[in-house]
């Protein structure tokens, strides 16, 4: 009998996942979970090409920065 995954807290069900890789079911259940919106950083879509290039500089920054949070 598999377990009730609505029932499971979110490190619940990632344990449960991480001992029962061939359940997928539990792996859909724990991926409906994830809202990648809360982690999303929206930007307003470019305007002129001046625009264009402003956000490609911001883009460029903002991965540098986080390439170097994570080495």
């Amino acid at each position: 009998m598999k377990p009730d995954y609505n029932t499971m807290t979110t490190a619940e069900l990632t344990a449960y996942v991480l001992s029962h890789r061939d359940d997928v079911a539990a792996i859909d259940a724990l991926v409906d979970r994830r809202s990648p919106d809360s982690e999303a950083t929206w930007f307003e879509g470019p305007k002129s090409v001046e625009d264009m290039e402003r956000m490609s500089r911001e883009f460029e920054q903002e991965l540098k920065k986080r390439i170097q949070k994570h080495d």
